[in-house]
């Protein structure tokens, strides 16, 4: 049989590829035009082209503040936020060979929302700290804590889960006892709904810090790529196979906790992504992680698009937070995953 016949099909590729970019384009494009305030997609574009390549296309300084300063930055960050957390989700499930991992449930999301917290509201570093260096530090301790806990558990995968579930609980009580006691009413109220995850308060400086962490945290997952489809037949298998494990595993998981930092310090608390996402990924590309991670990127980018838009249009003049919305899909979703796991076993 000829090579061609064993090598990458690259016209199916590059097709999905631009398909990919015209989805997500059409739902940045809908993002910025769905709103309280009506704005038509001409208008739309003619604020983008200013603030873009500075056109001086003719648009109200209100319209165009909206568009181009509010709603390309949230959507932009919506995109960033799903694709790196549904990357994340299929990284940790691919490292801990259990369909149920994720940032969230694992526990990482609230180590981070801790750090993050931390910083805030106690001050923790001064000033040589940021929100995102606290949300990393929490979510290194959330992973310390996990594996602690799963090895003195006897380390299989669903001890692993059960440790994040337990450490999850540990950091959210930590959270809430921070912002209880020592928070101001107005503090508090803020961080509260922080907690449950909003883009309201993004803008264009945020996406200069997670742009550049999303797509290095991407490239790392890439270049492991073989890696991790080794460790589909367990540690041992990929050891045998060549696969550096420790160093691996450690590269992954900071790059895990790196992301899922970044986007809570930004975001806060969205759930369920990572969980959802990678699953149907592998349903439409299959389980290979070169096509895989692309899938997810994508797939997560589209699905926080969608989740944003519906945070704003579902209530009428309010805005849900965006982990609300996440869970409304999510859980659904988690409880499935859970029925069929347990079917399989």
């Amino acid at each position: 049989m000829s090579h061609a016949a064993h090598g990458p099909n690259w016209p199916l590729r590059i097709g999905a590829g631009v398909l990919a970019l015209v989805a997500l384009a059409l739902a940045i494009a809908l993002a910025v035009t769905v709103g309280e305030m009506r704005i038509p997609l001409d208008i739309a574009l003619r604020a983008l082209g200013n603030g873009l390549f500075d056109l001086g296309l003719p648009v109200s300084a209100i319209q165009q503040g909206v568009i181009f300063d509010y709603r390309l930055s949230r959507a932009l960050m919506a995109a960033l936020c799903g694709g790196s957390l549904a990357i994340s989700g299929a990284i940790l499930q691919a490292l801990l060979r259990n369909p149920l991992a994720e940032p969230y449930i694992l526990g990482i999301s609230a180590g981070a929302s801790t750090g993050a917290v931390a910083v805030l509201i106690l001050g923790v570093g001064g000033m040589t700290l940021g929100l995102s260096a606290g949300a990393f530090i929490g979510s290194c301790a959330a992973l310390a804590v996990v594996a602690l806990l799963a090895s003195g558990a006897g380390g299989a995968s669903d001890r692993v889960i059960l440790s994040g579930v337990a450490a999850s609980q540990l950091f959210n009580a930590a959270t809430a006892t921070i912002v209880t006691t020592l928070a101001s009413a107005e503090q508090a109220r803020g961080v509260m709904f922080w907690l449950l995850g909003s883009f309201g308060g993004v803008r264009w400086p945020d996406l200069w810090i997670a742009t550049p962490v999303a797509l290095a945290g991407f490239a790392i997952c890439m270049v492991h790529a073989k890696a991790l489809d080794a460790f589909a037949f367990g540690v041992d298998s990929a050891a045998a196979l060549g696969v550096a494990v420790t160093r691996v595993r450690v590269v992954l998981f900071v790059t895990t906790a790196v992301i899922t930092a970044v986007m809570v310090s930004i975001v806060g608390t969205v759930g369920f992504v990572g969980l959802v996402i990678p699953h149907a990924a592998r349903f439409l590309v299959g389980s290979g992680h070169a096509r895989l991670l692309p899938a997810c990127l994508v797939g997560g980018a589209l699905f926080m698009i969608g989740a944003d838009i519906l945070s704003r249009i579902l209530i009428p003049q309010q805005i849900l937070p965006i982990g609300v919305v996440t869970a409304l899909f999510g859980a659904p979703a988690f409880a499935v995953i859970l029925y069929r796991a347990r079917r399989r076993s």
